[in-house]
């Protein structure tokens, strides 16, 4: 019992390694990022063959099944952990003001960031459209920046490849 209880917490161990490392090579896919797709990919795949047997080679096992689908459950969520911690990329932010758009775009400009500004028509009149694109991990601050300024505004987030 101790070897398959041992089988067991080593098989969910490595799918969470396993689902992890599938998770960040799909984001490198995503972002066109090639050599490090190929890198995850390798060792997701040596990973994983070695987990396959061992589960092949105990499937009668119900702790083995169970450490191999808590491992591939747990995978998903620290590999999404992983990815929004790293937050690689660029977010593309589209902010609609109906007042302060060029308040918004100066202030955003000082901060070094390079905003659009394009005048647009709404339901209640013009407003002014910005479109700028920021690295994910600053894409919070600007947003709470844009709304410190002008808590009207609505502001959108698109991933960027």
């Amino acid at each position: 019992m101790d070897k398959i209880l041992i089988s067991a917490l080593l098989i969910f161990m490595l799918r969470i390694i396993d689902v992890s490392l599938y998770m960040m090579r799909f984001m490198m896919v995503m972002r066109g990022r090639k050599v490090y797709a190929w890198i995850f990919a390798f060792c997701q795949s040596i990973i994983y063959i070695s987990v396959i047997v061992k589960v092949i080679t105990n499937i009668s096992e119900p702790l083995i099944i169970l450490g191999y689908a808590a491992g591939l459950a747990t995978g998903l969520v620290v590999g999404m952990w992983i990815e929004n911690r790293l937050a690689i990329g660029y977010t593309h932010l589209r902010i609609v003001s109906s007042g302060l758009g060029a308040d918004i775009a100066a202030q955003l400009r000082d901060e070094g960031y390079g905003a659009t500004e394009i005048a647009g028509r709404g339901q209640s009149g013009m407003v002014s459209i910005l479109s700028l694109n920021v690295y994910r991990s600053k894409a919070r601050s600007v947003i709470t920046k844009v709304s410190t300024i002008d808590p009207e505004a609505f502001v959108t987030a698109e991933n960027v490849r």
